[in-house]
């Protein structure tokens, strides 16, 4: 009897203190930004065994996901993993401690077996791509416009110039910027170039034409450095400045490429017609015509001609002068025009 009691005590014990881990692992995240170590018991419970899919991309699928104490998440299925699971867990932990307001912020992950999960926090308000392209979505204002771009870029730089090493994302659209409550831009997938390393590369190049977001070098296959993302952010800043895509379908199959026509209007000085009909002009003149510069710099095709992340970041917010570009020779080629 006395031995049945000692076994009862001590299993209740080793229960108990498991409970306890465990909520001091939940607790951490929010007191010192440790990572929290999730199984994938716990992730398939929290997400109602994935059944509300938030976005799926060409590493995974976004699962929304809620937390004992009811904190929302969105969970990040990840495919095509060839890691171990040593390997994951740092690279992952290396992630977490990666932290600024224009950040997502990684929350957890799970390494289970052949699993590979990674927890953020849920950005309320999506995507930058669904409000900039889906018809049934509320327009945003220059305003909001204008603050999107630049903490956006506030973020890149972060990246690039003051991480320990430079971090380059690899993959900024749109799709990749996401929105909280109160419109605070946010950085998604920051890490994942670290963490595929050339599954990375080669799936990024199979979902991309040569007409989107990828910098020329992606297409040359020439060395990749953080200019490339800057490449991608004038595209992105494009979009932004006038609510379609750069690249757009017309009439007979036909397609226009709108960075062309952004060039040669910002050069005649007619940077209104560049703007979303949807604001109906209603833009401050000023700062439209300082992002169609910015984005016409960086967008050009030789690296060293594109502007520094924190050169951006300062030609926004008005500190920098923001000179005329010259045209691209690739957009150049395009118009037929010459030198």
């Amino acid at each position: 009897m006395a031995t049945l009691t000692i076994i009862v005590l001590v299993i209740g014990l080793t229960v108990l203190w498991r409970c306890r881990t465990k909520l001091f692992r939940a607790r951490t995240v929010y007191e010192n930004g440790s990572l929290v170590v999730f199984s994938f018991a716990q992730i398939k419970n929290s997400t109602k065994k994935f059944s509300e899919k938030l976005g799926e991309g060409g590493f995974g699928c976004v699962f929304k996901g809620t937390l004992p104490g009811s904190a929302v998440v969105a969970v990040k299925r990840l495919k095509c993993l060839r890691q171990g699971e040593k390997q994951f867990r740092a690279e992952v932990q290396t992630i977490g401690m990666i932290q600024h307001n224009n950040l997502v912020r990684l929350l957890g992950f799970c390494a289970d077996s052949s699993s590979r999960l990674l927890v953020y926090e849920y950005m309320e308000k999506g995507s930058l791509n669904s409000h900039l392209f889906c018809k049934d979505s509320a327009k945003l204002s220059w305003k909001l416009r204008y603050h999107i771009a630049l903490g956006t870029a506030r973020g890149l730089a972060y990246l690039h110039e003051e991480c320990k090493d430079c971090i380059i994302h690899c993959d900024m659209k749109p799709d990749n910027v996401l929105l909280d409550a109160q419109f605070c831009p946010k950085i998604a997938d920051f890490g994942m170039a670290k963490l595929l390393g050339r599954d990375f590369s080669r799936a990024l190049t199979t979902m991309r034409g040569t007409i989107g977001y990828l910098a020329p070098e992606w297409i040359s296959g020439l060395p990749i450095t953080h200019k490339a993302d800057i490449y991608s952010y004038g595209m992105m800043l494009f979009e932004i400045i006038s609510g379609r895509r750069n690249a757009e379908k017309i009439k007979e199959g036909n397609f226009t490429y709108f960075p062309i026509f952004a060039a040669v209007k910002l050069h005649e000085g007619d940077v209104m017609c560049l703007l979303d009909r949807r604001l109906e002009g209603d833009a401050d003149v000023e700062q439209l015509s300082r992002a169609c510069r910015i984005a016409c710099w960086c967008i050009q095709d030789a690296e060293d001609h594109r502007p520094m992340m924190g050169q951006v970041v300062q030609m926004l917010e008005g500190v920098l002068d923001v000179e005329l570009p010259p045209i691209p020779r690739s957009l150049q080629n395009f118009v037929g025009m010459e030198d």
